[in-house]
């Protein structure tokens, strides 16, 4: 949907742009039957702009979609797994259905839950697939804060004194 506004902004813009140039051409330079044609030639461009721009779009919404694996293969590419991935997929999973379980009407995630999320998550390979109550942006938001406040934390001063005191003597020279 962001691609299709954008290109009708953009072809809002391109229209003003044209109309802007073609009524300042045609007044200075071209006659009404010259201008008929040139409004055709504009048209058609701007019919096969647009077609283009769908075709593009719906191709990137394609492309971008997730695939929807059958069971069969899905069971057949997890014999090549080794058992610790499936565990963390089953525990990723499982961690999803136990904030699913909340008695409410939108569960929301914990900081813990976020913490084990992004923590299991770390452990599957295919875990964009194994997510489905948020988004792998979200997750990726969640990994990137949690970074950050590492690092944050690890270069904090603790104190401001410095660790060891400098005496400075007086040289004495003979």
């Amino acid at each position: 949907m962001l691609h299709f506004s954008l290109q009708m902004t953009l072809t809002r813009a391109y229209n003003r742009k044209i109309a802007i140039h073609l009524s300042c051409f045609v007044n200075n330079h071209l006659c009404k039957g010259a201008m008929y044609i040139l409004k055709r030639v504009l048209n058609s461009l701007k019919l096969r702009l647009t077609s283009d721009f769908q075709w593009l779009h719906s191709h990137l919404t394609r492309w971008t979609k997730p695939l929807n694996t059958s069971l069969v293969l899905g069971t057949v590419s997890d014999l090549f797994r080794s058992k610790s991935q499936l565990v963390a997929e089953n525990a990723l999973l499982r961690q999803q259905l136990i904030i699913l379980r909340r008695q409410v009407k939108r569960p929301g995630c914990s900081k813990t839950d976020r913490k084990v999320l992004v923590l299991l998550a770390r452990a599957v390979q295919t875990w964009k697939q194994a997510l489905f109550i948020i988004q792998p942006e979200t997750l990726l938001r969640w990994h990137r804060e949690g970074f950050r406040l590492f690092w944050k934390r690890k270069a904090k001063v603790t104190s401001h004194k410095p660790k060891m005191a400098l005496v400075l003597q007086p040289h004495l020279s003979s």
